[in-house]
């Protein structure tokens, strides 16, 4: 057994398959992979990595296999898929995320040929354990999966309270021991016992609180929407395969960009953080569907039209889209009255974190400090936006003319 001294968990114990993995080199290069990316940026402290996060998992998990009186084969899978189930990322976690799945058609969770091989693929075998069904539980699949990767899963339990630990935010603090405590398994559906209602509303809670305060901050975003074009014209350039990027940590990319003649004044804004500025913050209900479901290659057109329209180079132009509001912890199950229920149904909290989630997000359009006034004057004619009616001040909801906001 070893025992690891962790900053939100104290002691945690790593025994078994979890402990024979923990030395691999898959798993270690987890250590210069931040959980946060660019949110560094913004809160100085959030260097945790995704192999402190994995632990917590881990040990989240145990708990979890214990209360639900899970043991043997059975248990050791789930063990490896929480320790091995953040492997599968690249570089600044999920920032680059897309750029890679664009360019392999894999995403962070899609492990199943990082595990058949090598030193990994070793372990898992002295344990009797099949690849296949660890990289299974990984993305989610079947009753256990949903331990791993679900609506309910212990991956969420502890990137929200490490997070809010590692960048001082108290809004991600949630009873993460009471919700192990009672996980259930009602036929096949992992659910929340009886009486916990508040108890998965605390987790959404926690999770919309921390969206705007943190994950998106907008200096976070731009930095992200920096990085993600920075890389996308390294892969452009073909000095670095996408497949070998997929496997580079934090240090490897941000050597290669700064090696990349195409990348290198981008690379040296995010070393100096100097960083492009809001030229434009548009809301949700201003925003046209076909904008809202652009496709990377219809947004990166739109970039060169701005640029062109503005009488700037186009790497000077970045158009951050985000996904549409959504809240996946609104379907977590509940027992209520004896019958399992969707949170969504039984929670006049979650509707009012949709309407906020809705009037929080935003449409970004990046620039240069001193390009921000003629990249949003073309954004308003090539993307037929009136930001005297767009441009807001997300800290005080007041609606700002483009000049007024140029200043800031």
């Amino acid at each position: 057994m070893t025992t690891i001294k962790d900053s939100v968990h104290d002691h945690i114990e790593v025994t078994g398959v979890a402990e024979a993995l923990l030395d691999t080199p898959m798993v270690q290069r987890l250590r210069r992979i931040r959980q946060l990316g660019t949110v560094g940026l913004v809160y100085p402290s959030a260097n945790h990595t995704r192999f402190e996060h994995s632990l917590g998992v881990y040990h989240l998990a145990e708990g979890a296999l214990a209360h639900l009186d899970i043991d043997g084969t059975t248990a050791e899978r789930v063990r490896a898929a929480a320790l091995l189930h953040d492997v599968g990322h690249g570089p600044y976690s999920h920032n680059v995320e897309g750029v890679i799945h664009r360019h392999t058609g894999k995403y962070h969770d899609d492990v199943d040929d990082l595990l058949r091989t090598g030193e990994v693929a070793a372990v898992l075998a002295d344990y009797d354990l099949d690849p296949a069904r660890i990289a299974a539980l990984v993305r989610g699949d079947g009753e256990l999966g949903q331990l791993v990767s679900g609506e309910l899963d212990v991956d969420r339990m502890d990137y929200l309270v490490r997070d809010a630990h590692h960048t001082g935010v108290p809004y991600g603090t949630i009873d993460h021991q009471r919700l192990v405590r009672e996980l259930r398994f009602v036929g096949e559906e992992l659910v929340l016992a009886e009486g916990n209602v508040q108890t998965a509303e605390s987790l959404l809670l926690a999770r919309a609180l921390m969206t705007p305060t943190v994950y998106n901050h907008h200096v976070a975003r731009i930095g992200k929407a920096m990085l993600r074009r920075a890389t996308e014209r390294l892969l452009a350039e073909g000095d670095v395969a996408a497949e070998d990027l997929r496997r580079f940590d934090d240090h490897s990319l941000l050597v290669a960009l700064r090696e990349c003649e195409a990348t290198a004044a981008i690379a040296s804004r995010l070393d100096r953080r100097a960083l492009y500025k809001r030229a434009v913050w548009a809301e949700f209900d201003d925003v046209s569907d076909a904008l809202l479901d652009a496709t990377h290659g219809e947004v990166t057109d739109l970039e060169r039209e701005v640029a062109d329209a503005a009488g700037v180079a186009a790497e000077y132009v970045v158009l951050d889209v985000p996904a549409r509001p959504s809240i996946p912890e609104s379907t977590s199950r509940v027992v209520v009255n004896g019958n399992v229920r969707r949170l969504e149904g039984q929670s006049t909290l979650v509707q009012a974190l949709v309407r906020v989630q809705r009037e929080q997000w935003r449409l970004g359009v990046y620039a240069p400090d001193e390009h921000t006034a003629a990249v949003g004057r073309a954004v308003e004619r090539v993307l037929g936006l009136d930001l005297d009616a767009l441009v807001s001040d997300v800290r005080t909801g007041r609606h700002r003319t483009l000049d007024e906001f140029s200043e800031n």
